[in-house]
């Protein structure tokens, strides 16, 4: 089962909910990894505080022009939708940064002067923590190929068992690549306006890639209504909620997980799981 765990917005507790989802699933027997797919700036070790015993560099394919064997013909721009590769004054000029490494230079290049060469995006990080696979990208400084980088981390997940994917904010190409494939996601928003329009957002990307959800409220407050009253005349689920408590904040600031600071939460995010797995079922 993969569990993508995503929101509209920064900010909202989407990293709080993966990692403490994945250690009480942990905790009762089940085999379960942990993914952090928020490549520019992954968090999740903070809490979970893993051992890395593998680190790896992740690179990409980018064209290489021999200018030699190129005659200026402009076939590789014309294709090149991102502009990546274009030719000026019967020169081609290679922009790494935009390139999506579809390889379509290389095969309409009549005279073979494309190659491609590797560039380095990033690395990403697996080890474990109290029981969880741990799993993670980083990009690196300056560049803008998250979702190649992301597909590199989401390539490790386990074959069997439990994979939550802690997914980057928002509703762009990172985020469509992290919760691809998943099987449920949970959106976590808060109650804000902010909070609110951009959960819109997601529930819209998530329909659009006809993935079943359910919404998770984080810093719930009781007389709380805009979040409740969307979603009810939306049809969705709020699956799980957590209170505006400033125990679970105080945890936060230091690091610290809320169901190692309020054992009682494991029950409840155990009830989070489980009731992903009834709808699943279902």
């Amino acid at each position: 089962m993969k569990i993508a765990v995503a929101s509209g917005k920064g900010g909202t507790g989407k990293t709080t909910i993966a990692t403490n989802l994945a250690c009480s699933i942990a905790e009762i027997g089940k085999q379960v990894q942990y993914l952090d797919c928020d490549v520019e700036e992954p968090n999740g070790h903070i809490f979970l505080k893993p051992d890395i015993d593998q680190t790896q560099t992740v690179t990409i394919g980018v064209p290489e022009v021999d200018n030699e064997l190129c005659n200026g013909c402009g076939k590789c721009g014309q294709l090149c939708q991102y502009s990546a590769i274009i030719c000026l004054k019967d020169k081609p000029l290679v922009f790494d940064q935009l390139c999506h490494s579809c390889g379509g230079c290389m095969l309409v290049c009549p005279t073979g002067a494309i190659k491609e060469k590797p560039k380095e995006v990033g690395f990403t990080d697996f080890g474990s923590a109290n029981g969880v696979k741990f799993g993670q990208g980083r990009l690196k400084i300056g560049d803008i190929h998250s979702p190649s980088l992301i597909k590199k981390v989401k390539a490790s997940a386990l074959a069997e068992g439990i994979v939550i994917i802690d997914a980057p904010p928002g509703t762009s190409c990172p985020v469509i690549e992290a919760v691809k494939g998943s099987d449920f996601v949970l959106l976590v928003t808060e109650p804000t306006p902010f909070g609110l329009n951009d959960l819109k957002l997601a529930v819209g990307m998530v329909r659009e890639l006809k993935i079943p959800f359910a919404v998770v409220v984080n810093r719930s407050e009781p007389d709380e209504q805009m979040i409740n009253q969307y979603c009810r005349d939306e049809n969705i689920d709020i699956i799980f909620e957590v209170p505006d408590d400033r125990r679970i904040a105080e945890a936060y600031s230091v690091g610290e997980m809320i169901v190692d600071v309020l054992p009682d939460y494991k029950k409840e995010f155990t009830g989070l799981y489980e009731s992903v797995s009834k709808r699943l079922k279902g």
